[in-house]
Parts: C-alpha cells; structure tokens; sequence
C-alpha cells in the first residue's frame, strides 16, 4: 500500500484561495420541515449549488490550477460516473487544458452532456466506474497524460474540504456533519478541517449498503473490494481508495450504511422539503439522520447535498405516472 502524504489545514486554506476567483461559497440553509422530521436542528450544506451540480468542482480547480502549462496542453485523463469528470471538465475549461473522461457505458447523461459541453472528450468502457478507471490507467500510462485519480489526490482533498471551512465559520456550534462517501474525498476534508478546527465536531460517513466497499475498508482498516449495485452513481464504488481511507481511519468518527429504499425515500424528501433537485447521493446524509433520529435528536446537525445531478430517468423512477 502505498504511504501518502496527507494534505493538513494549510492545504485547504491555500485551496481556498485558489478556488475563490472561480467558485463562490454555498449556502448553508435550515429547514423547519427537516427540523421536525429529525427532531434535530438541521442545516443543509447546498453543493449542488456549485456551477457543475456537485461538490468535487472545489478539488478540480485546486488541482488544475496547479499544473504546468505543459500538463495542461498534453492532457489530464480521469475516470468517474460523472461528478468528478465534471469537476475535472470545467477546471481544464478554465485553465485551458484538453480533458478526457473515461465514464461507465450508462453513465448519467445529464452529467455526460455537461462534460461534453464544457469541452472534455467522453470515452465510454466498461459496465461500472471501476472497469472505466482500470481503462483510464491504462490510456493514461499509453499517452504519458496527467491522470488525476477521483480519491489518490491531496489537491483534491484540499479543494473539497473547503466547504467544511464554510460550514465552521458559518456555524461554529456545528455538532455534527454527515457526508455521503463514494470514494470518500468529501469525507476525508471534513474530517482534516472538522478535527483542525474544532476537534469535538463528530463527523459521519454514509454510504450505500448496496455498495459498500470504503465501509468496510474504514471498518477493516484496510483496502476491501466489494460489489455495487446501488442506483445512486455518486456511491457507486467497487474499491476503496488509499488516501482517503487513510484519512478516514485516523479522524472519522462514524461510518454508516443506509438502504436503497432510505435513499430513494431521503431523496424525495430532499427535493419536496427543500424544492432542490438532489441526486440520490446528495441525499445520503439525510437518509443517515431519518434511519436514527434518536442519535441526532436536539444536536446541531449539518447534512452534506453533495450533488443536484438527478437524470430525468431516475425522477421518473422516483415518482412513477400514475397507472391508467
């Protein structure tokens, strides 16, 4: 396994300033309707705000921002089930740099043609994101591109934990923060900020029991494989990542698993509670809160909206025509 070197509160505050020409911090909104279904008092930390629908754009500029002219003129290469290809997509954008995503063949098509208008070339492979990653690796290594790996990254982790920054100094009587893993990028900053700044803020991951993979990593404290078959792309991981499960290991407090059907059910809620488009990711903290209010009851309680980027197919499958 390999020993990376972890990015601390300076990165993240460096991150910051690079990020701030570009991307403007998220609102950080309560909901009384969230309040009384979860008896807590619940903020909800609006990344699908960002200009591409979801959190990891903070990384994707941190990162890009930093490369060499002639990185960006070769080419950055990156696999990823949507999010993080856009993230990647419009920092190259910015910084004029060639992009490719290599996505999954069914990848999320809102998410598809956003990568595609921000000016990043789309390969399709493989049935999932890790068969497109093992594809990416491989173009990557061919063609001497900058690959930018979705969790191995300490820029990116940088870059995301800037939202924690904006939470904490939003609120600083935060108690808790739930954030939703995939390959745990997100949850890994909230933790470098949370534990830097304020120490007793207890900070939980949540992921899908249908792709359970970092879980199990973080409980076995080592890299687990796993299968996924959750229809939340955002959570959709078969292999945990090394940087973030390293992070995640010394710092997280919590790490839970929340059903298909609390998913799609958090999902719905976010959406007519909040009157925000949440792709099922972006709705796993709050599945975490619904699953056991006992435990959040009366705390101060930010959810982590990773991501907006709902597919007009899987609305549909959430609210189904009625039957004629």
């Amino acid at each position: 396994m390999t020993a990376w070197t972890a990015p601390d509160l300076s990165d993240v505050l460096s991150a910051r300033q690079r990020i701030a020409p570009y991307l403007v911090p998220t609102p950080l909104y309560r909901y009384p309707t969230l309040d009384a279904m979860t008896g807590a008092h619940l903020w909800v930390k609006h990344e699908n705000h960002q200009p591409v629908g979801a959190f990891k754009v903070r990384g994707g500029v941190n990162l890009i921002s930093r490369l060499t002219p002639d990185e960006r003129r070769h080419g950055v290469i990156s696999a990823s089930t949507g999010n993080h290809g856009q993230s990647v997509a419009y920092a190259a954008d910015l910084f004029d740099a060639r992009a490719i995503i290599c996505v999954p063949e069914h990848a999320n098509q809102v998410k598809v043609e956003s990568m595609r208008a921000l000016g990043a070339e789309v390969v399709f492979h493989g049935r999932d994101f890790d068969e497109a990653r093992e594809f990416c690796e491989k173009q990557a290594a061919e063609h001497r591109y900058r690959y930018i790996h979705s969790g191995n990254e300490p820029a990116l982790i940088a870059g995301v934990g800037t939202y924690t920054l904006e939470i904490l100094e939003s609120r600083p009587d935060t108690e808790v923060i739930v954030v939703p893993v995939g390959g745990a990028s997100g949850a890994a900053g909230a933790c470098l900020v949370a534990k830097a700044m304020r120490p007793s803020v207890e900070v939980i991951g949540v992921q899908s029991e249908a792709a359970p993979a970092a879980y199990r990593s973080w409980r076995a404290r080592s890299l687990v494989e796993d299968t996924t078959s959750t229809f939340a792309e955002g959570l959709a991981t078969r292999t945990a990542f090394e940087l973030p499960q390293q992070i995640l290991r010394d710092l997280l407090d919590d790490f839970v698993l929340v059903s298909e059907e609390a998913l799609k059910d958090a999902t719905r809620t976010m959406i007519e509670k909040t009157r925000n488009l949440v792709e099922p990711a972006g709705a796993a903290a709050l599945a975490a809160v619904l699953a056991a209010p006992e435990r959040f009851a009366g705390r101060k309680v930010v959810i982590v909206c990773s991501g907006g980027n709902i597919s007009p197919s899987q609305l549909i499958d959430l609210w189904p025509p009625p039957a004629t």
